[in-house]
């Protein structure tokens, strides 16, 4: 029996445990992988909090991999390809959640759900793209901006030093926002025009100066910055919600009674919407800054994630 190593883990609010298991072998409209690449997102610690529909589970929803095997009937990939999968995992699964995902040498994927990543793209960089890529670039994509509008990135972190770079090569006048100077140079690097050090000046003020903001995004998972921010919109601007919290949000009836403005979130992820991701990276040359660790230190690349130590993006490599 062929095995593998992976990580997996073994039941809730269990931290993650290195294990040599066999080989998934893939069913009805199924492929094998052989995993290059998995990023380390946030959504691992639904796993580890309980989420997952058994455990063990072996955790990761940014996979890139090479097809090794076609289950029979299979006929959408051919063995050697390069493909990836992102949290949407086909026939109503869900990645890391409902089946396993990619720490691991080997995964199992429905073939549906399946995207090609090209080979101008390393898998190692191609990997964040598959979630946290296409969370911002759908949110900018699907927004109320057109060329030429203001458009501000709240948070230049894991998501926002992406969504700064779409904003600028999608033609917007793009408007990074973090606290401290030691940001403003990177922003600016990225290809923001302007950067709004927000321990220095409120960030909504700073942007009705520059004639409000047609769209917000943010990315920084912090209740009461994303609240403010509604402040700084335009008429008819909208503030998109793209970070991870579970605080409650606090608003008057008086903060939406300034402008006909909107609050929304966003979570899309199917296949064509991270296919559109890659073309978009790729044709404009937009690539996530990465730290690469090997498979054996998911655990340390997982701890360093959730803590915001990671510059910007953490990826597990096969290849490391």
């Amino acid at each position: 029996m062929n095995m593998m190593k992976a990580i997996q883990v073994p039941a809730k609010g269990e931290p993650m445990k290195l294990v040599e298991i066999p080989v998934p072998q893939p069913g009805e409209g199924q492929v094998l992988l052989r995993v290059e690449a998995c990023g380390v997102c946030h959504g691992e610690a639904k796993v580890i909090e309980g989420a997952s529909s058994q455990y063990p589970r072996i955790p990761g929803h940014e996979v890139v991999g090479i097809v090794e095997k076609l289950a029979p009937g299979s006929t959408k990939w051919k063995i050697g390809q390069r493909v990836g999968i992102g949290w949407n995992g086909g026939h109503n699964h869900v990645t890391a959640l409902t089946m396993d995902g990619g720490y691991a040498e080997y995964m199992v994927a429905f073939e549906d759900a399946l995207i090609v990543i090209p080979e101008e793209i390393s898998p190692e960089e191609a990997a964040p793209l598959l979630c946290a890529g296409e969370t911002v670039f759908s949110a900018l994509r699907n927004s109320a901006a057109r060329l030429g509008d203001l458009v501000a990135i709240s948070g230049i972190g894991g998501l926002g030093h992406l969504a700064v770079q779409y904003a600028k090569k999608a033609g917007f006048q793009t408007v990074a926002i973090s606290r401290g100077q030691d940001k403003e140079e990177l922003a600016l690097e990225l290809g923001a025009h302007h950067y709004i050090d927000a321990d220095k000046e409120d960030p909504a003020e700073a942007l009705k100066a520059l004639g409000g903001a047609k769209v917000i995004v943010a990315t920084a998972p912090n209740a009461k910055v994303i609240a403010s921010l509604v402040g700084g919109l335009g008429t008819g601007g909208e503030l998109i919600i793209a970070a991870v919290s579970d605080e409650p949000l606090e608003w008057s009836a008086m903060d939406f009674l300034k402008g006909p403005n909107t609050v929304r979130g966003t979570f899309t992820g199917q296949a064509k919407e991270l296919e559109a991701t890659i073309q978009f990276s790729i044709l404009t040359d937009v690539r996530p800054m990465i730290e690469v660790f090997p498979l054996e230190r998911a655990q340390e690349a997982y701890e360093k994630m959730m803590s915001a130590k990671t510059k910007f993006r953490a990826v597990i490599s096969m290849s490391k």
